[in-house]
């Protein structure tokens, strides 16, 4: 054998080599999760930051003046109607209802002296024995004995409600706070404290949260527009139709039904008052929590929704992988619409029955093979 046919067995030998290695690095179509596209009925709620009152939020005020005296409950703890919270110094108090005791008493005393000389001054003036304007004089006299009476009383019954102050008791059931003043403080006048506690009933609890104006049209007519089948299924918003999620992402257990919708839209924020209520069994939400209220705002008939987790985004612009029939991906731009929590609705781009790319969407490419392997994807938002 020459060198030129040498050259020739080994320029094959590479060739035949080099094509082996090509072929054995090609890589067979790989199972890829996808979902399916379809359609269905899409509830759209909306979540506007609330914040939480008791059903009963109760200031206890300093009615009177004074030193405090006592205090007689613990913070923080559960108080029945009627007991005892705090006492001011009632001594000033006592020696002023004395004082219109003693009022009274000198009052009254002149009302007798003033009906015993009018009986006197009566039938004289019968027979001409005193003349119609000492009569008239008597008679004015012991109606002013008779007004000053009753002035007395009221001073007294005045000074008797003000001692009763000095004993401030619960006015409802229900859980008390921090006090605000300590025996010995003076209470009752500003500076010093006049609300000294605040007692709130919390079985029941209120939300209160703001809409837009335009986000209140909505709802207003989605409501007006289904009125008779949102009552049908309980969901006119008087009945249960409210979801509390707590500040640490869990949902309130008990669904809440809206007290009221305030009567205007706040002219410098163009927002409106909007108060739901929930029941509260387990004591576990406090005044002053915030939360997030979640509100049905519409139904979207027949609407295409996909996971969020399929949908990219460029420069405003979205875009998934479809499995065509013959397990080759294509990107499609797409449109979409409303956004709930991990799905995206779509509103161009997609049509029922279509595979979309479900996991390994940054790694694959127009043109690859897959197997498409068809998963259920299970979404909070239709729970």
């Amino acid at each position: 054998m020459n060198l030129r046919q040498t050259l020739m067995v080994l320029i094959l030998s590479v060739i035949i080599v080099s094509c082996k290695e090509k072929q054995a690095t090609v890589i067979p179509p790989q199972k890829l999760p996808v979902v399916k596209v379809s359609k269905t009925d899409v509830p759209l709620y909306r979540q506007f930051v609330g914040q939480v009152f008791g059903l009963k939020d109760i200031p206890i005020r300093a009615r009177v003046e004074g030193f405090l005296e006592g205090i007689y409950f613990t913070e923080g703890v559960r108080v029945e109607k009627g007991k005892l919270l705090y006492a001011i110094d009632p001594e000033p108090f006592k020696a002023e209802v004395s004082a219109m005791q003693a009022n009274l008493a000198e009052a009254q005393t002149m009302l007798a002296n003033a009906e015993n000389e009018l009986e006197r001054y009566k039938p004289l003036a019968e027979i001409n024995a005193v003349s119609k304007s000492d009569l008239d004089f008597a008679q004015s006299k012991r109606d002013a004995a008779v007004a000053s009476v009753n002035a007395a009383k009221g001073n007294l019954r005045m000074s008797q409600i003000n001692l009763g102050y000095c004993r401030i008791s619960s006015p409802i059931t229900g859980f008390i706070g921090k006090t605000n003043a300590r025996e010995g403080e003076f209470v009752g006048r500003d500076p010093n404290p006049v609300i000294l506690n605040t007692v709130s009933r919390i079985d029941t609890i209120r939300v209160q949260f703001f809409l837009t104006e335009s986000e209140y049209l909505t709802i207003a007519r989605y409501v007006s527009n289904n009125r008779e089948e949102l009552k049908s299924r309980g969901e006119d918003g008087r009945k249960e139709s409210l979801t509390l999620i707590l500040s640490d992402g869990i949902e309130h257990p008990f669904k809440g039904s809206v007290d009221f919708i305030n009567r205007e839209v706040d002219a410098t924020t163009g927002a409106i008052l909007v108060q739901g209520s929930f029941p509260n069994p387990n004591l576990i939400v406090r005044p002053g929590q915030f939360g997030r209220v979640r509100v049905k705002m519409d139904d979207k008939k027949d609407a295409i929704t996909i996971p969020q987790r399929c949908v990219s985004e460029l420069q405003g612009q979205y875009s998934v992988f479809v499995v065509d029939k013959e397990g080759t991906v294509q990107a499609r731009q797409v449109k979409v619409g409303e956004r709930m929590d991990d799905l995206w609705m779509i509103s161009e781009g997609l049509k029922e029955g279509e595979l979309v790319v479900l996991e390994g969407v940054q790694k694959v490419r127009t043109g690859d093979k897959v197997i498409p392997e068809v998963t259920e994807f299970k979404s909070v938002s239709l729970k």
